[in-house]
């Protein structure tokens, strides 16, 4: 009888969610890289080279691909004839290996996991615990598979129930430009048709740990339903013309996966999960023979690629801005910043809108006049960084806190990454402001353009707290300019429009 030790599960655990911090599986890099060398929209494909350059990056540093390193999915496959050799139960010992990867010290992982979500949503410290599922299946082996998710690509999940006559291809096309940016495409979508409401959704979940083969699906042709289901909504969901970043390009997903479950006569149960760029995963086995051993990609298997776009990008000096200078910039222009910028996310935007509402100052060393704040959560730094992997945050959900912030504190412009809604565009607009993105699912390579970070304020938040960086040649693009036109908006309808009159679709 199959022997599953205690250190065997839970290093195998651990050492497979340091794997995939910092390894994006092959097939999503091949696909990808295919996407870049198809690409012709010039900020689609930056942005796509960027997500290239930084995956490499990562693999050769072993450090996060991105900031968000992810809420914990762990999915067990338990043979009915092992047994186990231990004193915890299989979710403390998950758990116990998610505490070990999260805080070892040579690649710290970000927690980003809070208790008590509908009250003080106070973080663990150590991203635990982990949502797991297990299944009970014949046989004497374990089967494990990890994932890390991300909150931009979480937060745009979609469900519903349809009607048995609807049509499911009609629903995506209506909920895919909902979505916005936030979930960092291009990336993969995951469907799950069927069964009740939670088994669709647990559908659409496994079915996004499956291999990227949509191209090998297209060669061979659709064998079932399904299969043309996969390819019609891939053709049909690229033509919306969103790309990479929300930036208007040809490609916007991946591949399609569907996986389906018999449902109830009256129900067609339909959900939707995106993966992001920062795709990652893994899945090993345990026969009792040891704790798994995940063989390294080769470095051989990421394409080399330079930034060379071919448009010059502007120099800008941050202390050196005014109302004047940014009402120059124009959506879907490349900026290099250098100087200091500060940094907040949610935790931080409430607690100053909260001060200035009761009319109190802000903390000492926090000021906001003339300055740009950056939607960022870094990672702890280790060796002789000065902060860790530290891409952006989905800016909306910052949105409800801009007008306060541009027009109480001084604040001159944003950084962060997807679209912003029409209130902010319209604050944007009215206080002669901007906003710029940068590249979500680069969060390495951004890092590198940062020479020095403090804490400035609420250190208590963690990773949420307000920093200050200094920066040298931090690429961002226009995405709001002084005048309210918007990149993401402007981007998709330009390149929806090309694409129309191309005669076949790229995949």
């Amino acid at each position: 009888m199959t022997v599953i030790g205690k250190q065997d599960f839970i290093d195998s655990i651990r050492d497979a969610l340091q794997y995939i911090s910092y390894y994006h599986p092959p097939d999503f890099i091949r696909a990808m890289d295919a996407a870049y060398q198809a690409e012709e929209s010039p900020a689609a494909r930056d942005a796509m080279a960027q997500i290239l350059i930084n995956s490499r990056m990562c693999a050769e540093g072993h450090r996060p691909i991105c900031q968000d390193t992810g809420i914990v999915n762990v999915f067990l496959e338990i043979g009915m004839d092992l047994r186990w050799d231990t004193d915890m139960g299989i979710d403390e010992m998950v758990n116990s290996a998610v505490h070990d990867a999260y805080t070892d010290p040579h690649n710290p992982l970000r927690g980003s996991i809070v208790v008590d979500p509908a009250g003080k949503r106070r973080n663990t410290g150590d991203n635990t615990p982990a949502v797991i599922h297990k299944n009970v299946v014949p046989g004497g082996t374990l089967g494990v598979t990890v994932a890390a998710k991300g909150g931009g690509s979480e937060n745009k999940s979609r469900f519903t129930i349809l009607n048995p006559s609807d049509d499911i291809v009609e629903w995506v096309l209506e909920q895919v430009p909902t979505m916005g940016a936030g979930w960092c495409p291009p990336g993969i979508l995951g469907i799950g048709i069927g069964g009740t409401a939670e088994k669709a959704m647990l559908l659409a979940k496994e079915s996004l740990l499956q291999p990227v083969d949509i191209q090998t699906l297209r060669e061979r042709g659709p064998a079932n339903r399904l299969e043309e289901l996969r390819l019609e909504i891939l053709d049909k969901v690229n033509a919306l013309g969103i790309g990479a970043q929300g930036l208007g390009g040809l490609t916007t997903v991946l591949d399609v996966k569907i996986h389906d479950y018999p449902t109830h006569a009256a129900s067609k149960p339909v959900a939707m999960i995106p993966n992001c760029a920062a795709t990652r995963h893994a899945h090993f086995t345990l026969d009792g023979s040891g704790p798994a051993r995940l063989e390294p990609p080769r470095l051989e298997d990421w394409p080399v690629i330079s930034r060379d776009t071919g448009t010059p990008a502007r120099r800008v000096r941050l202390e050196a801005l005014g109302h004047e200078v940014i009402g120059q910039w124009q959506p879907g222009e490349t900026l290099l910043l250098s100087g200091r910028l500060l940094t907040g996310r949610d935790a931080a935007h409430k607690r100053i809108i909260e001060l200035l509402e009761r009319g109190e100052p802000l903390p000492d060393g926090l000021d906001f006049n003339g300055r740009f704040i950056y939607y960022v959560g870094p990672v702890d730094p280790v060796g002789d960084e000065v902060v860790g992997p530290a891409g952006p945050t989905t800016a909306t959900r910052m949105d409800k806190f801009t007008d306060a912030m541009l027009g109480k504190t001084g604040l001159l412009g944003m950084i962060g990454k997807a679209e912003r809604g029409p209130q902010a565009v319209q604050s944007i607009a009215r206080h002669g402001s901007v906003y710029l993105i940068a590249t979500g699912g680069a969060a390495y390579l951004v890092s590198k353009a940062i020479r020095a970070a403090r804490v400035v304020a609420f250190p208590e938040l963690g990773m949420e707290a307000v920093y200050e960086f200094e920066v040298e040649d931090m690429p961002v693009t226009v995405a709001v300019d002084a005048r309210g036109n918007s990149i993401h908006e402007t981007g998709p309808r330009e390149w929806r429009m090309r694409i129309g009159k191309i005669p076949v679709i790229k995949a």
